[in-house]
């Protein structure tokens, strides 16, 4: 039996991932951070998932990047075959805010695990960093491939780009087999709610059911390449399975603004976006990503993958998932 290490696993990419490698007879054990507020894991979509919480071959351990410690004992008393590094402080917007804790995190907590795999001699274990299409940033060419320079616009960028480098690092340095998967957006309805998308849908559930008028949004011109999660996590096991470490673009190549997505999601309740959506200027980025569009022709010819959920389809998954939600909490 293959043991899996997963950070963020109580996020939406760890979730899915989660139940794919018990699907596969894997062992998974998960890094989870204490928290004084259930909801916080709950609502990232993981504790809802009982089955998953449940599994006999599903083991959760207390870690946090930020606590070398912490990453090195788990790691030591795991010995995984394969980790997966989805942790990070990932909302873009907030890394303005707070730029040191995101580096020390999103960066830092890196090499953590790069150190604790490394120093534990783990010599046949595999790595999938998770990296990110905001590493290209104020975008040089379209769409953007694995070969493409980056531009990164934040500090979320700028630490997942330390990141990313350092694992090239390692794995030239130390032979280590370190793979990165640069996603670009992908959603689902275990999307954390300060995500515009899952914002935006909850936003609609409630206005449908007269909870709320409003959704405050920043730029709603944005142009974004947006997936489906679920079909995003099976691409990360299958480069953890090929004979040689690679990075690989993860994409649909087709690029929508916040603004259609708008019109998708108002469109399912019947009713104008224009009259329940107000911008806020303190919402935008110091520094804006005007668009991004991945190319993922390397991962369709390596790992024989490409994505399968249309624009419109994820919009509607989406709505309905919040749609049902509050229908739930209203009949309570």
């Amino acid at each position: 039996m293959k043991k899996a290490l997963i950070t963020g696993i109580t996020g939406q990419d760890g979730s899915y991932l989660a139940e794919l490698l018990l699907e596969k007879g894997y062992e998974v054990h998960g890094l989870v951070r204490r928290s004084s507020s259930f909801y916080i894991a709950a609502d990232a979509g993981f504790c809802e998932n009982t089955h998953l919480k449940n599994h006999e071959n599903l083991h959760l351990h207390y870690g946090d990047l930020g606590d070398s410690s912490s990453i090195e004992r788990v790691v030591k008393l795991v010995c995984p075959d394969e980790v997966y590094n989805l942790a990070a402080m990932s909302d873009v917007r907030v890394s303005f805010d707070i730029p040191e804790y995101t580096g020390d995190i999103t960066g830092l907590g890196t090499v953590r695990i790069l150190e604790a795999i490394r120093n534990n001699n783990l010599v046949g274990t595999r790595m999938y960093q998770a990296s990110t299409s905001e590493l290209y940033g104020k975008v040089v060419e379209m769409p953007q491939n694995e070969d493409t320079p980056f531009y990164p616009r934040s500090p979320y960028a700028v630490s997942k780009l330390y990141a990313h480098w350092m694992c090239k690092n390692y794995k030239e340095s130390y032979g280590m087999f370190i793979s990165s998967g640069i996603l670009f957006n992908h959603e689902s309805p275990r999307r954390g709610p300060n995500f515009v998308t899952r914002k935006i849908t909850r936003g609609v559930a409630n206005i449908a059911h007269g909870l709320q008028d409003k959704i405050y949004l920043g730029n709603i011109e944005a142009k974004r390449d947006w997936g489906y999660a679920p079909e995003y996590v099976e691409a990360m096991w299958k480069m953890l399975q090929q004979s040689e470490p690679d990075d690989f673009v993860l994409a649909t190549g087709e690029t929508h603004t916040v603004k259609e997505f708008l019109v998708e999601a108002f469109s399912y309740i019947g009713k104008n976006w224009e009259e329940h959506v107000e911008i806020k200027e303190n919402l935008y980025r110091p520094a804006e990503v005007d668009v991004l569009c991945g190319d993922a022709t390397k991962a369709k010819e390596k790992l024989k993958w490409e994505p399968k959920t249309t624009f419109k389809d994820l919009v509607k998954i989406l709505v309905d998932a919040d749609m049902k939600d509050v229908e739930f909490s209203v009949k309570k």
